[in-house]
């Protein structure tokens, strides 16, 4: 097997490199389906937003729904703002005024469907108050700012290194996943009562997705496995934390002959699959063939 057709798994699960994104180095992070790159297609429909995709690697820049306005009285509408984004705490917004003239920004690294349920919100808003859509070509000088970031939460370092932050090419709607991936093999005889114990673990811990790629060799196996969550929305907000996650799984390597990372060359890589243990929101998360 050649290198190039081991990649060609990495064409289901690209591995990204988030060192930018402060969400890798949290143990309690949201796991799931998000936009980046591309626009949530056939989902979404705005009148005021424009949506400007992610620039990833040095130029690392953040996916963005932008709108220029003008509204009757800044000082008005800014707290019935406020208020709406008080509901939805783990959202970035961001104002520059210019009069009565406000550029709004809902910007991150990973746009979830709450970021594009307070926009749609946030819409409903300027239509209620009668704001205009302005050309973001025109004249706009900044009077005055105001940020409101995201609800802080504990910083902690992923303490398992086996653990790989990973996210996925695009699927339905465009949308992408986040997920955790652990390489790992063992002996054939306990495939089975592993992904059992992944299973139970991943209903303990908070994770409503797990699959795997697999290649079963003589009397050994290598797996590539898959933990995530599907659509993140307002009221059914999923958190995992990846540390209490990641010692259940490096308890099994006591229970079991587990040894991290695949055994074997190219020839051994684990492209079956994927097979689906536990799913929702299927056709946002993996293809099937």
């Amino acid at each position: 097997m050649t290198n190039l057709r081991v990649l060609k798994v990495l064409e289901c699960e690209i591995l990204f490199n988030f060192d930018y994104c402060t969400i890798i180095n949290q143990s309690s992070m949201i796991l799931g389906v998000y936009w980046y790159f591309k626009f949530p297609e056939q989902l979404y429909d705005f009148q005021f937003f424009k949506f400007s995709p992610g620039l990833g690697g040095h130029a690392d820049t953040p996916a963005e729904l932008t709108t220029r306005v003008q509204v009757e009285n800044t000082d008005d509408f800014i707290p019935k703002l406020e208020a709406l984004k008080s509901d939805f705490k783990k959202t970035y917004l961001h104002l520059n005024i210019d009069g009565n003239q406000i550029i709004i920004n809902i910007g991150d690294h990973m746009l979830f469907d709450f970021h594009f349920q307070f926009a749609k919100l946030v819409e409903e808003l300027l239509i209620r108050e009668n704001a205009v859509l302005l050309d973001a070509s025109l004249p706009f000088a900044i009077q005055s700012s105001k940020n409101y970031p995201p609800e802080k939460e504990e910083f902690k370092n992923i303490q398992h290194r086996f653990i790989q932050m990973v996210g996925s090419d695009f699927k339905k709607s465009n949308a992408e996943n986040y997920a955790a991936r652990i390489d790992c093999n063992l002996p054939l005889q306990h495939k089975k009562e592993l992904i059992d114990d992944l299973t139970r673990i991943s209903r303990e811990e908070n994770l409503h997705v797990f699959y795997y790629n697999d290649f079963d060799f003589k009397d050994h196996c290598n797996l590539m496995l898959f933990f995530t969550n599907g659509r993140q929305k307002k009221d059914s907000l999923q958190k995992v934390d990846i540390n209490s996650f990641g010692r259940k799984v490096r308890q099994l390597s006591q229970k079991y002959p587990l040894h991290f990372g695949h055994f074997g060359s190219f020839k051994e890589y684990p492209l079956h699959g994927p097979h689906s243990v536990l799913i929702v929101d299927e056709e946002y998360i993996v293809n099937k063939k």
